[in-house]
């Protein structure tokens, strides 16, 4: 079945990489930006991606897990080991206890509300409610900086609206299809919720033309 509103959000995924690497390349630093946040996302896709030499699917599909992969692997490199760019990353500011809540929030939530427990399903649930909750450390660290750099706001920004798209195109599989994935649902509508914040501020921002400020 093809659904358009899926690739789209496929699109803006992969928008936000872009996005992120050029914030860190143009700019020569790393300032305002998590790397625990990019450390649970590698672990997202490498959880939900274990099967990616198991199965073939399409070009399409392996294609994007590998770019997902690749391409968060990169930004880590530059944000922890790559001069100058590493020598910008503000640790004390991106201190939100990760592993106490978000690896453990996920873990509790995949096993409450996914009922299959086989290894595979299971682990696939676990990274499902990992991103929905992997943007709170860069949300904790921009709301201490306040001021957001336009880049950095756009990055956000695409990742918000790319989960935006996801939802829609569950929506639209559902009204041809009649099926539902109640773990993919309810982790797209959380990870929403907590972007819409940021979300209201940043359209604030794009409407005035002027810097993205969090909270005033």
């Amino acid at each position: 079945m093809f659904n358009p509103f899926r690739y789209i959000a496929d699109f803006l995924h992969l928008v936000s990489f872009l996005i992120l690497i050029l914030k860190i390349r143009k700019t020569r630093n790393c300032l305002g930006l998590s790397y625990r946040t990019q450390e649970i996302y590698l672990a997202v896709f490498c959880v939900r991606y274990i099967d990616l030499f198991m199965y073939f699917v399409s070009v399409y599909n392996t294609s994007m897990k590998l770019l997902y992969i690749s391409s968060t692997v990169f930004i880590i490199y530059l944000m922890k080991f790559k001069k100058p760019y590493c020598l910008s990353y503000d640790q004390a500011s991106d201190d939100f206890p990760h592993y106490k809540f978000i690896y453990t929030g996920a873990g509790v939530l995949a096993l409450l509300v996914h009922t299959d427990l086989a290894p595979f399903e299971l682990g696939w649930s676990y990274s499902i409610w990992l991103e929905a909750l992997a943007i709170i450390p860069q949300l904790h660290m921009l709301q201490k900086i306040k001021d957001v750099e336009n880049i950095t706001s756009n990055y956000v920004g695409a990742l918000g609206v790319y989960r935006f798209f996801y939802i829609v195109s569950w929506i639209y599989k559902y009204s041809l299809t009649g099926d539902v994935c109640w773990t993919s649902l309810l982790g797209g509508i959380v990870q929403t919720i907590l972007y819409a914040d940021f979300l209201y501020y940043y359209i604030i921002s794009l409407k005035s033309g002027k810097g993205m400020s969090l909270g005033v």
